[in-house]
């Protein structure tokens, strides 16, 4: 026997094999048809008894295995079924012939034998036959199972009567010697008289009869006669029949311990038989040889047990008959069955170390010089006995052999897709998964080399089939999942068979299904390149939205007042899944920034890399790629336009790398940091843009906010010196801009301003509003730059040493004070002047300018948008005021302001005031300038706190009346300077330079004193005139413009005359009266109260005269500064009365 079966079981021992062949031509499908009809009838329960047959069909059976027959019954074809199509009634004599034919091909063993005719009608099909069924047609035969039925019961009574009749011990008679086929030229001239040919005779009797009580379902009668057979056997040396004793007992022993069979989905079917089976052994006592078996006797039971092998017995005896049948080179068929037939009853008993030994020597079983199909066949049953027993890595070894017998080069027409399809087959032994996301997760599983050459192979095979596609799933599988394992150059060879077979198909994201049904899942390169950080960028500052501000504070009812809350702690796990902080605008560009790096060791070059959402409409503008080999992390930036509103998530990005288009999803990259990938897409607005007539800033502006600015100007003013800026708003968006709202505010500033930096009027600017897409309207700033003008150190020594004040004056002196020279005091030298102060230097100030706008539909849903324009502007200084003081003028309601006024500028520069001519200052020049004012009333400032509640405290509110008054000043001064040479003016301002002492010497005593003499107000250098001998009526008029009440004031007026020489006379008793007294009482008088008080003069001589009032010192007096008794001075020319001449 040359031709093994590998599908053999132990329980095909009980078996009867019935050949059902085609006669003639019969269509293949319509014989597999009717096969798999008859097929189905399997087992049958013998009538008139609780016997089973089992039949084991074959469509094809080598003749020279049926000459095993005698050697172990179930190898010999007991039953023949034919089929032919015969449509006339003339080729009937020839088909009953063919069917003649076949029978003498198994005819020395055939039980009994049944042709079916399909398609002969007519008188001949209607005869009664019983080993001839005439159909119509394929469709037409409901009796085919019934009719196979009873061939098997057929089959039953020839086997019941050989069994009989070679179980019954016929003394006398000549027990024949059973021979299998190479045997017989090897017993011829043999004494058959000896005792030790007897005993062979009987014990290969023994085991035939044994075969055939199986077969006959009598399980029980089979154990007794393979024991006896083993016995009489072993005595005499018969090792090959010793052997086939041996496995038939451990079949028998099978049969009983695993009635669901070994032969995996063959023996699942015979489950019920196999029950039955057992129960028909518990009723058959031994040595009954019955034709029913029909037995009460329960002893049946223990003497099975005696009888039937153990489960670890059985392995043993398998073992042995295994040695046995090693010693005959012609039974290498045998033993190669006999080691599947254990293998399969090790895997069930789950021994697979046991079944590998039995597996490793069927490996090395020598047969004849196979086909490449057998050899096939051998490598795929030697891979699926490994898978059974669980070495699935050693079951893929073999099926891969197997998988390249496919292909062997001696084979004309090699089976590409055979060895495709056992190659798939081998890819779970490998830890191989042709699902990438297998391995996304994890350490790598199985051995990576051995993969690769698999993939490889996968690969050739799929081009052999001509299925480019399949070729380009492969190779895009090998690169994705073994690039780690993948040398330098192996990448560059992948790469380059993965570009030439895209050129031809090109990867996509599709599943390929396979004729078999098999899919295989897309490969996305999710390594080319690889992908560490996912961020969703917010809009750039001048772009994001802002929410506008609502009375009640938006979702406070979200806010849980508890630091962790159990219900709510499943929605913190996926940081993928949560929502941004910041919003997207409805058609504008968002971006998404990727950190790649490239792996590979040469340049990559990625296509059409853009972005994957849901939720949105939303534009992908794909960009292009190129990453320097094993370039490290590099940022990439996606960019798209939403086109809708709502909740967009990005949940990946695609590719092109290599021809092959892949959709990476965030979700298969678990390594991926991300900082969520939702956001909200709000309703569009319009997009401003500001275009200014200055230049660029080279500094740049960071407020302390955090703000970026978007534009920065820059601009160089001198002290005092006012621009304008010209700012135009183009709306550059797709939505009208139809709010707008400015802000300034300055930043990074340590100097002090004094009035308004930036002022504009934007009523022009938003008469040109709602401005349409492409529109543009300007907006005039004014830039306004007043530094402090004072110099600290010089006006601190000037005041110590100069000591122009007029503190120290008598109060009733109207001369004014010589002023010192200040040249020879303060050199102008600048290395001199550096000493004290650094009149050069450049300060900076810088604000930002904040515009609000919005507009379209974000507008109507509460949304803004900020855009700031930053401001550098570069202050170089134009005057100092190096000293200041006071002088008293002829009016006690006005005082001269002394300014030394200092050049710092490189240009000749000319300064004026209000009422003065212009002072011209040379380049570092300092000369000093004198200005008559009026004194100023403060008391309408606040000076407690009650009147001023938003100071801090008491300091702050000096200071700040302070500052009112300095302001106040400076408006009455109107102090300009202007450098015409440079075409260019500006102010210059006192408000930093005044100190307390000089604003009390500006400031109007809060007592007023007024004399009126003869009606007329007398002060300064007024003169009253009046006549000699006439009185003269004298008002002295105090009016209160303190808080508290004054007096009572006692005041003497005395008259004098001024030589001009330093000599006054008091003594012009002869030259001056008075109408009643010359001295005043004045009552107390209430706050903003007055009280006038009335006397009169007699000039007796002509003259200039002046009035000396003097106060009598008292206890209200002295309490009250001296400066509130400041009383005007009054000068009277007496003159001659005109006489009229009378006509």
């Amino acid at each position: 026997m040359s031709v093994p079966d590998y599908m053999q079981c132990a329980e095909d021992h009980q078996t009867l094999l019935v050949v059902v062949q085609p006669i003639g031509i019969v269509p293949e499908e319509s014989f597999f048809r009717i096969y798999k009809r008859i097929s189905a009838v399997s087992q049958v329960n013998v009538r008139d008894s609780q016997r089973v047959l089992y039949i084991r069909y074959r469509h094809h059976y080598p003749p020279e295995n049926n000459e095993w027959g005698d050697f172990q019954t179930h190898r010999k074809v007991v039953g023949l079924i034919t089929i032919t199509d015969c449509s006339s009634a003339k080729d009937w004599p020839q088909t009953f012939e063919k069917f003649h034919v076949q029978k003498e091909m198994y005819g020395s063993t055939l039980y009994d034998s049944r042709l079916f005719v399909f398609g002969l009608q007519g008188e001949i099909a209607e005869q009664p036959r019983t080993d001839v069924a005439f159909y119509p047609s394929y469709d037409e035969c409901e009796t085919v199972e019934k009719r196979i039925e009873d061939f098997i019961e057929s089959l039953f009574i020839v086997l019941e009567s050989k069994r009989l009749d070679r179980a019954t011990d016929k003394s006398g008679d000549k027990i024949p010697l059973l021979c299998v086929p190479f045997e017989k030229k090897d017993f011829v001239g043999l004494d058959t008289d000896s005792r030790h040919y007897k005993k062979r005779c009987q014990g290969r009797m023994r085991k035939h009869v044994g075969d055939l009580c199986l077969q006959a379902g009598m399980l029980q009668d089979s154990l007794v006669h393979y024991h006896m057979a083993v016995e009489l056997l072993r005595s005499v040396n018969d090792f090959l029949w010793l052997g086939a004793a041996l496995e038939g007992l451990c079949s028998a022993s099978v049969i009983y311990h695993y009635p669901g069979g070994t032969g995996g989905k063959v023996g699942s079917r015979r489950a019920q038989g196999g029950s039955l089976s057992a129960e028909a052994g518990n009723r058959h006592r031994p040595g009954a040889l019955t034709s029913n078996g029909i037995n009460a006797d329960t002893s049946a039971e223990i003497g099975r047990a005696k009888n039937c092998l153990s489960p670890e017995d059985i392995i043993d005896k398998y073992k042995e008959a295994i040695s046995y049948y090693g010693k005959y080179k012609n039974a290498g068929v045998i033993e190669l069955e006999a080691c599947v037939k254990a293998v399969r009853v090790l895997a069930i008993q789950k021994r697979s170390m046991e079944a590998s030994e039995f597996l490793q020597n069927a490996v090395y079983i020598n047969l004849r010089q196979l086909s490449e199909e057998e050899k096939i066949q051998r490598y795929s049953i030697l891979s699926e006995l490994y898978e059974r027993i669980g070495f699935h890595r050693k079951s893929a070894f073999f099926k891969r052999i197997a998988a390249m017998q496919c292909a062997a080069p001696s084979i004309p027409e090699p089976g590409w897709r055979a060895c495709y399809k056992l190659l798939l087959e081998t890819l779970p032994g490998y830890s191989l998964s042709l699902d990438p996301k297998d391995f996304s997760k994890g350490t790598h599983r199985g051995w990576a080399a051995v993969q690769m050459r698999l993939l490889h192979e996968l690969v050739y095979a799929s081009r052999r089939m001509g299925n480019p596609a399949l070729c380009v799933r492969h190779l895009s599988f090998l690169l994705q999942t073994m690039l780690d394992f993948l040398s330098d150059q192996e990448k560059k060879d992948v790469t380059q068979s993965l570009e030439s077979y895209t050129a031809k198909c090109p990867g996509t994201m599709e599943f390929i299904t396979l004729p078999d049904g098999l899919k295989l899942p897309p490969v996305p390169f999710t390594k080319l390149p690889i992908v560490r950080s996912v961020k969703l960028l917010n809009l750039p500052t001048s772009l994001r939205p802002h929410k506008m501000k609502s009375l009640l504070g938006q979702n406070v009812a979200t806010k849980s007042p508890f630091i962790y809350s159990p219900i709510i702690a499943h929605s913190r796990g996926e940081e993928r899944n949560k929502k941004i902080d910041f919003q997207w605008v409805q058609g504008d560009v968002c971006e998404v920034q990727l950190m790649v790096y490239n792996p590979m060791p040469f340049e990559l070059r990625v296509e059409n890399m853009g972005l994957l959402t849901t939720g949105v409409e939303f534009e992908s503008l794909p960009a292009a790629l190129s990453l320097p080999a094993e370039s490290g992390l590099y940022p990439v930036t996606l960019v798209g336009v939403p086109q809708t509103t709502g909740q967009i998530t990005v949940n990946g990005y695609h590719t092109s790398v290599f021809g092959v288009f892949s959709d990476c999803l965030l979700d298969n990259l678990p390594g991926v940091k991300t900082n969520g990938c939702t956001v909200e897409v709000i309703p569009a607005l319009p997009r401003l843009q500001i275009s200014t007539s200055l230049p660029r800033s080279a500094h740049t502006l960071q407020p302390s906010s955090g703000d970026e600015i978007s534009t920065n100007v820059s601009v160089q003013l001198y002290n005092g010196e006012t621009q304008q800026l010209i700012i135009k708003l183009e709306n550059i968006g797709t939505e009208p801009l139809e709010k707008l709202e400015v802000t300034a505010k300055t930043v990074n500033t340590k100097e002090k301003l004094y009035g308004d930096f930036l002022s504009w009027k934007l009523e022009d600017t938003i008469s040109q509003f709602p401005l349409k897409p492409g529109k543009i309207a300007t907006f005039t700033v004014n830039i306004k730059v007043k530094l402090d003008f004072s110099c600290q150190e010089n006006l601190l020594q000037d005041l110590s040493d100069d000591g122009i004040s007029v503190s120290g004056l008598p109060l009733s002196s109207p001369f004014r004070q010589v002023v010192k020279p200040r040249v020879e005091t303060k050199p102008i030298n600048p290395q001199e002047s550096s000493k004290v102060g650094d009149f050069s230097h450049v300060k900076t100030l810088e604000a930002i300018l904040n515009f609000k706008y919005s507009g379209g539909p974000g507008h109507v849903e509460g949304y803004y948008r900020n855009l700031s324009l930053g401001l550098h502007v570069e202050v170089e200084p134009s005057v100092f005021f190096t000293r200041v003081s006071t002088l008293p003028a002829t009016s006690t309601r006005q005082c001269h302001l002394l300014l030394d006024v200092f050049n710092s500028t490189e240009h000749e520069l000319t300064i004026s005031a209000r009422n003065n001519e212009d002072l011209i200052l040379h380049a570092g020049e300092c000369q000093r300038m004198a200005i008559q004012v009026d004194k100023f009333s403060f008391e309408s400032f606040p000076d407690s706190p009650a009147d001023g509640t938003q100071f801090a405290n008491a300091k702050q509110l000096e200071e700040e009346r302070q500052q009112a008054k300095g302001l106040e000043i400076n408006s009455k001064l109107d102090i300009c300077w202007k450098i015409p040479s440079l075409k260019r003016e500006g102010e210059a301002s006192v408000e930093g330079v005044l100190n307390q002492l000089v604003l009390e010497h500006l400031q109007l005593a809060p007592l007023q004193w007024d004399i009126l003499v003869d009606g007329k107000l007398c002060d300064c250098d007024i003169v009253v005139d009046c006549k000699v001998g006439d009185p003269i009526p004298l008002e002295v008029k105090l009016t209160n413009w303190s808080k508290h009440s004054v007096g009572p004031f006692a005041l003497t007026v005395t008259p004098y005359q001024d030589y001009q020489n330093g000599v006054h006379n008091y003594e012009l008793q002869d030259a001056i009266t008075f109408v009643g007294s010359n001295t005043f009482y004045i009552e107390s008088v209430k706050p903003t109260k007055d009280s006038v008080y009335f006397g009169a003069l007699l000039f007796l001589y002509t003259g200039d005269f002046y009035l000396n009032i003097k106060f009598h010192e008292d206890n209200c007096s002295k309490e009250l500064p001296v400066s509130w008794f400041c009383l005007p001075s009054v000068h009277i020319r007496a003159m001659e009365p005109v006489v009229q001449t009378q006509l």
